[in-house]
């Protein structure tokens, strides 16, 4: 498998050759395998290795941006019980359609054992794990003042 993603020697790869890979899994991670986005998405929809506070995401229509989003989020809210992520939309009502209940939305992606309740009274999601995210309006900046928030995707 080398030069090259996962992805890409699956592609090229003969039957056998896929089975005697997939036999090295256990029960649990064959379960999850479908869900795993790093084995699925291009090396340019991954957040940037190493320390940095801001990645943004410049690309056009079609590139993956709500769903490689969602995927950090989900990522950070699995990883971390006490995170509190702050997640903000043009409006309410598109944080909703897209960012939660959307074809890429955090509703439809990831392992369906993990993935989040939505409390839409409280615009608030929590994992399993304890993990929360909250939705916001950038029409309406002050209602981000007060929250504490360890994390952020818009």
């Amino acid at each position: 498998m080398s030069g090259g993603t996962l992805l890409d020697w699956l592609f090229d790869a003969s039957p056998e050759q896929v089975d005697g890979y997939l036999r090295r899994f256990d029960k649990v991670e064959i379960a999850e395998w479908p869900f795993d986005w790093q084995t699925w998405a291009r090396p340019n929809q991954l957040p940037p290795q190493g320390d940095w506070r801001i990645w943004l995401i410049m690309a056009g229509r079609g590139f993956g941006k709500t769903r490689l989003g969602a995927e950090w989020v989900r990522r950070v809210a699995e990883a971390d019980p006490d995170a509190r992520i702050a997640l903000v939309g043009s409006s309410l009502h598109e944080a909703r359609s897209v960012m939660v209940e959307g074809e890429s939305g955090l509703l439809s992606i990831g392992a369906p054992w993990r993935r989040p309740v939505f409390e839409s009274s409280v615009r608030r999601l929590v994992w399993p794990n304890g993990a929360q995210a909250h939705l916001y309006s950038a029409a309406e900046p002050e209602s981000l003042r007060g929250p504490q928030h360890s994390h952020a995707s818009g």
